[in-house]
Protein backbone atom coordinates (compact mmCIF):
# COMPACT_ATOMS: atom_id res chain seq x y z
CA UNK A 1 0.00 0.00 0.00
CA UNK A 2 1.11 3.24 -1.30
CA UNK A 3 0.70 6.49 0.75
CA UNK A 4 1.55 9.29 -0.93
CA UNK A 5 0.42 13.30 -0.27
CA UNK A 6 -2.00 13.40 -2.73
CA UNK A 7 -4.25 10.12 -1.93
CA UNK A 8 -4.41 10.61 1.78
CA UNK A 9 -7.69 13.06 3.35
CA UNK A 10 -6.91 14.56 6.62
CA UNK A 11 -10.11 14.92 8.88
CA UNK A 12 -9.40 17.15 12.27
CA UNK A 13 -12.51 16.16 14.22
CA UNK A 14 -13.67 16.61 17.79
CA UNK A 15 -14.93 13.56 19.55
CA UNK A 16 -18.51 14.29 18.58
CA UNK A 17 -17.85 14.68 14.78
CA UNK A 18 -16.08 11.20 14.66
CA UNK A 19 -18.75 9.06 13.34
CA UNK A 20 -19.37 5.54 15.31
CA UNK A 21 -17.57 3.35 12.49
CA UNK A 22 -14.51 5.95 12.65
CA UNK A 23 -14.74 5.96 16.63
CA UNK A 24 -14.73 2.05 15.86
CA UNK A 25 -12.00 2.03 13.56
CA UNK A 26 -9.81 4.12 15.51
CA UNK A 27 -10.06 2.41 18.93
CA UNK A 28 -9.29 -0.75 16.70
CA UNK A 29 -6.45 0.50 14.86
CA UNK A 30 -4.77 1.44 18.16
CA UNK A 31 -5.66 -1.39 20.08
CA UNK A 32 -4.03 -3.54 17.20
CA UNK A 33 -1.42 -1.25 17.61
CA UNK A 34 -0.55 -0.34 20.90
CA UNK A 35 -1.63 -3.22 23.12
CA UNK A 36 -0.70 -6.30 20.43
CA UNK A 37 1.89 -5.68 18.24
CA UNK A 38 3.40 -3.81 20.93
CA UNK A 39 2.14 -6.26 23.45
CA UNK A 40 1.79 -4.20 25.64
CA UNK A 41 -1.45 -3.95 28.31
CA UNK A 42 -2.21 -0.76 29.16
CA UNK A 43 -5.83 1.61 29.88
CA UNK A 44 -6.21 2.67 26.18
CA UNK A 45 -9.55 4.21 27.20
CA UNK A 46 -8.26 7.43 29.46
CA UNK A 47 -11.24 9.42 28.89
CA UNK A 48 -9.04 12.16 26.68
CA UNK A 49 -10.38 11.11 23.70
CA UNK A 50 -14.03 13.01 24.34
CA UNK A 51 -12.12 16.28 25.80
CA UNK A 52 -14.27 18.54 24.64
CA UNK A 53 -10.68 20.54 23.31
CA UNK A 54 -9.47 16.95 22.07
CA UNK A 55 -9.06 16.66 18.34
CA UNK A 56 -8.69 13.45 16.26
CA UNK A 57 -6.22 13.73 13.35
CA UNK A 58 -7.51 10.84 10.70
CA UNK A 59 -5.57 9.68 7.69
CA UNK A 60 -8.23 8.10 5.32
CA UNK A 61 -7.20 5.88 2.32
CA UNK A 62 -9.57 4.35 0.36
CA UNK A 63 -12.17 4.58 3.28
CA UNK A 64 -9.81 3.51 5.34
CA UNK A 65 -7.75 5.29 8.42
CA UNK A 66 -4.14 4.31 7.76
CA UNK A 67 -2.94 7.08 10.15
CA UNK A 68 -4.36 8.78 13.17
CA UNK A 69 -3.05 10.99 16.01
CA UNK A 70 -4.85 12.93 19.15
CA UNK A 71 -3.98 16.49 19.46
CA UNK A 72 -4.17 17.74 23.18
CA UNK A 73 -5.26 20.83 24.08
CA UNK A 74 -2.97 22.89 26.84
CA UNK A 75 -4.16 21.18 30.30
CA UNK A 76 -5.16 18.46 29.19
CA UNK A 77 -1.75 15.73 28.87
CA UNK A 78 0.75 18.96 29.34
CA UNK A 79 0.74 22.57 30.35
CA UNK A 80 1.21 23.23 26.48
CA UNK A 81 -0.47 21.29 23.74
CA UNK A 82 0.29 17.95 23.14
CA UNK A 83 0.15 15.00 20.17
CA UNK A 84 -0.19 11.41 21.18
CA UNK A 85 -1.32 8.65 19.89
CA UNK A 86 0.90 8.60 16.87
CA UNK A 87 0.14 5.53 14.52
CA UNK A 88 0.08 4.38 11.49
CA UNK A 89 -1.58 1.23 9.91
CA UNK A 90 1.26 -1.74 9.31
CA UNK A 91 0.50 -2.45 6.02
CA UNK A 92 0.67 1.13 5.35
CA UNK A 93 4.35 1.86 6.89
CA UNK A 94 7.81 2.39 5.30
CA UNK A 95 7.18 5.04 2.85
CA UNK A 96 6.39 8.23 4.64
CA UNK A 97 3.35 8.16 6.06
CA UNK A 98 4.31 9.07 9.52
CA UNK A 99 5.85 11.71 8.57
CA UNK A 100 3.03 13.18 6.52
CA UNK A 101 1.15 12.61 9.97
CA UNK A 102 3.51 14.13 11.97
CA UNK A 103 3.65 17.20 9.54
CA UNK A 104 -0.57 17.47 9.63
CA UNK A 105 -0.25 17.14 13.49
CA UNK A 106 1.94 19.74 13.63
CA UNK A 107 -0.10 22.14 11.39
CA UNK A 108 -3.01 21.18 12.79
CA UNK A 109 -2.00 21.78 16.72
CA UNK A 110 -0.34 25.33 16.11
CA UNK A 111 -3.59 26.05 14.36
CA UNK A 112 -5.76 25.13 17.11
CA UNK A 113 -3.12 26.24 19.51
CA UNK A 114 -1.00 29.02 18.20
CA UNK A 115 2.64 30.36 19.40
CA UNK A 116 2.60 27.89 21.70
CA UNK A 117 5.77 25.14 22.13
CA UNK A 118 4.22 21.39 21.65
CA UNK A 119 5.53 18.83 23.92
CA UNK A 120 5.23 14.66 23.58
CA UNK A 121 5.81 11.61 25.44
CA UNK A 122 7.99 9.57 23.22
CA UNK A 123 8.64 5.81 22.75
CA UNK A 124 12.21 6.32 23.27
CA UNK A 125 13.45 4.39 19.81
CA UNK A 126 11.41 7.04 18.12
CA UNK A 127 13.68 9.61 19.21
CA UNK A 128 15.46 10.65 15.62
CA UNK A 129 11.99 10.65 14.02
CA UNK A 130 10.58 13.44 15.99
CA UNK A 131 13.73 15.00 15.51
CA UNK A 132 13.09 15.21 12.07
CA UNK A 133 10.20 17.35 12.78
CA UNK A 134 11.88 19.42 15.17
CA UNK A 135 11.31 17.92 18.77
CA UNK A 136 13.88 18.01 21.25
CA UNK A 137 14.57 15.74 24.05
CA UNK A 138 13.67 17.25 27.25
CA UNK A 139 14.18 14.09 29.81
CA UNK A 140 15.81 11.40 30.25
CA UNK A 141 14.33 8.04 29.50
CA UNK A 142 11.71 6.96 31.86
CA UNK A 143 9.49 3.56 31.80
CA UNK A 144 5.75 3.87 30.40
CA UNK A 145 3.73 0.99 30.44
CA UNK A 146 6.61 -0.86 30.14
CA UNK A 147 8.19 0.71 27.29
CA UNK A 148 11.09 3.57 27.64
CA UNK A 149 9.86 6.77 26.77
CA UNK A 150 11.56 10.60 26.82
CA UNK A 151 9.73 13.42 27.27
CA UNK A 152 10.52 16.33 24.14
CA UNK A 153 9.18 19.55 23.51
CA UNK A 154 8.88 21.43 20.22
CA UNK A 155 9.35 25.55 20.31
CA UNK A 156 6.61 27.70 18.86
Amino acid sequence: MEATKTNIEWQCLSFEQLTTHQLYDILRLRVDVFIVEQNCPYHELDNKDRHPEVRHLLGIKNGEIVAYSRLLAPEVSFASPSIGRVITLAQARGNGLGHQLMTQAIQHTNRLWPNQPIEIEAQAHLQVFYEQHGFVKVSEPFMLDNIPHIEMIRDA
